[in-house]
């Protein structure tokens, strides 16, 4: 019991990821038909926001350590120490959740700038040509990362008061069981989000517009609507949903440059198996292809099917693309012959 509720967990934080970063390709390709190969790297730059602002709140000076008198001995102390004291400790134990308010700006002029300046001139080219161009910018953006930041992960902690392991037993009955805070914290996030990405497109007049325009964007742009400029709105704004998913995700897996590619096959197939242009099957995809392959990863697992934990996912997108070529919940005409 204990196993199967842990890997419960495991998937479930896992698949906040992938439904995250699902539910920007997917807003994107129903919003503007582009299938986005550079969204995984939105979710690399999302994690290097992070650690953007994390370094600069550490710049620290050198200064005499008065605990050691035998000699003269020096150590580093962040400026915000210095000027603040215990509140500029705290302020430093907090740079990850902190670190949103530059992440939001920032993502969201990175997306307006990649829509802006590339993706609409590939609006009208087949999807074959949009991968290469998107997938081009992925790599792009994966060596400046690498070369400003270097090849190397660069660990991030949570917050104090989320570092440790809660005692999840007692909400299921069972005792000694217990798992990391962050990771339900992360969980609890994704799921706020995604309300909050449902919640815009339907109780707003801006994303009923957008619905509309994404079900017959002539129509809506006949009525004299720029629906244009409001797909490129809902691209910087996929874009702010891939960076904070990147944002809350350091301090479970440590950024690296190629963080985006690891992720954005996964989420991929998640859309694809969800189904193109669904919101709700990319949600839904997200979730339940992060428990499966959370299960699968269990040792009972693998030694019946080594290495099952490493295709899983691809064979639920094959037998669900047989049975059913437009995925889960998606619309019907797309990805069907």
């Amino acid at each position: 019991m204990d196993a199967i509720i842990l890997q419960i967990l495991n998937g479930l934080d896992k698949g906040g990821a992938y439904a995250l970063i699902a539910l920007g390709l997917t807003l994107i390709f129903g919003t503007l038909g582009v299938v986005n190969f550079a969204h995984g790297a939105l979710f690399m730059l999302g994690a290097f926001c992070a650690v953007t602002f994390s370094m600069v709140l550490s710049t620290s000076e050198r200064v005499r350590d008065e605990s050691v008198t035998f000699f003269e001995a020096y150590k580093e102390v962040p400026y915000l120490e210095i000027w603040f004291g215990e509140t500029g400790r705290t302020i430093l134990d907090w740079s990850v959740p902190l670190s949103m308010l530059l992440a939001i700006p920032f993502m969201l002029l990175v997306g307006l700038a990649m829509e802006r300046g590339l993706i609409r001139y590939f609006y009208k080219r087949s999807h074959a040509e949009q991968i290469l161009v998107t997938f081009g910018l992925a790599i792009v953006l994966q060596e400046l990362v690498k070369h400003y930041f270097g090849a190397n992960p660069i660990p991030l902690t949570a917050p104090p008061a989320f570092a440790g392991s809660a005692d999840i037993g007692q909400w299921f009955g069972v005792s000694g069981l217990s798992y990391p805070m962050w990771r339900i914290i992360y969980f609890l996030f994704s799921l706020a989000v995604i309300g909050a990405v449902f919640a815009f497109l339907q109780l707003t007049t801006f994303g009923m517009v957008v619905r509309a325009g994404m079900a017959d964007r002539e129509t809506v742009g006949l009525l004299g609507i720029n629906i244009g400029r409001k797909f490129s709105i809902v691209f910087g704004l996929a874009a702010v949903v891939a960076g904070l998913a990147g944002v809350m995700y350091t301090p479970i897996l440590s950024p690296s440059y190629h963080l985006g590619m690891d992720f954005l096959v996964l989420s991929f197939v998640v859309v694809v198996v969800g189904g193109m242009g669904s919101l709700g099957g990319a949600v839904v995809a997200g979730f339940l292809l992060g428990i499966l392959q959370s299960f699968s990863s269990m040792t009972e697992i693998k030694a019946i099917v080594p290495g099952i934990d490493q295709i899983i996912i691809y064979l639920v997108a094959v037998v669900v693309l047989l049975v059913r070529p437009r995925g889960l919940m998606g619309r019907k005409g797309v990805m069907e012959a």
